[in-house]
């Protein structure tokens, strides 16, 4: 439900009733993630999805249902082969939905504004549900900020909200949402619980060296996919607000020295478009020895293995450029900045993703690759 945090918070401090759907599991060809949402208030106003249209309807009529009753309900959704005409998943996939009632008499209420404020803010924090368990213990959420800050709780053994809140916070950190699977006492064994986490982390980083006429486009491609977009050039002409309107921000710093101090993460992107040596060098040297989740270098295949070799001079070993996307982007023939843009936002796409970047016409892989599950307490399924 934090994918639709900033409404939820608006209504939330309207005094309004409502209730969310929330996917929490999926299977096949699903159109949505766990996490994603459709609300829905005592006026029949609806925001968000959670089936791209194919059972908007059905789980519309399920938050009406949670929020006259104040009752949370577990619903499953997906494709019959023996009857089309159902309601279900017309792409072949299934869906798991929590509908989850918030309304003003909910002693949980007070949790999930907290949740959608911190949310709308754009700060670091997680919330885990009860997805699978108990009918009693359905839908009980249980807030977790990075400081170890706690909120809410899950009910049932006195453990299960201390184990539930050090998983939390490990998917907290790494920035993920899923689920996982711990005892209803809080350890590997017992009757076992089903968590829903959401995580809801500031927007991942994409800094942009080079301020050319590609990196305008490139920012655009950038902001379009939810990055918080840096432009980094030594040159102050170059530089300019003029230029770059829709960046987040603009650095005249010699790039290296502007990576080395900034921070970044393991779902920071580095694009390298200076096509300069001077510049990419000590720029690559740096970069390559970051955990960040993708380095790209522009320039053309002869650039390519000249860039390489100086790399190598300059000590950096085989298994650190093996990281980098150089020429940078997919092979889609493009020639106009626009174009490469697309290109370079594809293969970032496809490498956040575990994509091909083949054409999924004629393929026989699925198109909704389901995500990597988090194990039983939160271990590596």
């Amino acid at each position: 439900m934090l994918d639709i945090a900033e409404e939820l918070d608006r209504w939330t401090g309207q005094g309004r009733d409502f209730a969310v759907a929330t996917v929490v599991a999926v299977g096949g060809s699903a159109p949505r993630q766990p996490g994603a949402a459709l609300a829905v208030d005592r006026d029949g106003t609806a925001i968000g999805s959670v089936s791209g249209g194919c059972v908007e309807g059905a789980v519309y009529e399920l938050c009406r249902q949670a929020l006259d009753d104040g009752t949370p309900v577990r619903e499953r959704f997906g494709y019959s082969d023996e009857d089309a005409f159902a309601v279900g998943l017309t792409c072949g996939g299934v869906i798991d939905i929590l509908v989850t009632p918030v309304r003003a008499d909910d002693p949980a209420r007070p949790v999930f504004a907290s949740a959608f404020a911190a949310a709308a803010r754009g700060e670091a924090a997680a919330l885990a549900r009860i997805a699978d368990g108990p009918a009693e213990l359905l839908g009980r959420p249980l807030l977790v900020r990075p400081d170890g800050g706690v909120e809410g709780g899950l009910g049932g053994h006195p453990e299960l909200d201390r184990t539930a809140a050090a998983e939390t916070r490990a998917l907290l950190d790494a920035g993920r949402t899923g689920t996982l699977t711990i005892g209803a006492d809080g350890s590997r064994c017992g009757r076992p619980l089903t968590l829903l986490v959401e995580s809801s982390v500031p927007p991942p980083r994409m800094i942009v060296f080079g301020a050319i006429d590609f990196a305008a486009a490139l920012v655009r491609a950038g902001k379009f996919l939810g990055y918080h977009v840096t432009v980094c050039d030594a040159r102050p002409v170059f530089a300019t607000r003029a230029r770059f309107p829709e960046a987040d921000e603009l650095v005249v710093e010699w790039p290296h020295r502007y990576l080395a101090a900034t921070g970044v993460d393991a779902r920071t992107v580095l694009c390298v478009l200076t096509h300069d040596a001077k510049f990419d060098i000590p720029l690559l040297e740096t970069a390559l020895r970051l955990p960040v989740a993708y380095i790209g270098a522009m320039g053309s295949r002869r650039t390519h293995l000249d860039r390489n070799d100086r790399l190598r001079r300059a000590g950096v070993t085989e298994a650190e450029l093996a990281r980098l996307h150089s020429p940078i982007g997919l092979d889609l023939g493009a020639r106009t900045p626009e174009e490469t843009a697309l290109s370079i936002a594809a293969e970032i796409v496809a490498e956040r993703r575990g994509g091909s970047g083949r054409p999924l016409t004629g393929a026989h892989t699925p198109i909704h690759p389901a995500p990597a599950p988090v194990g039983r307490l939160g271990s590596a399924a």
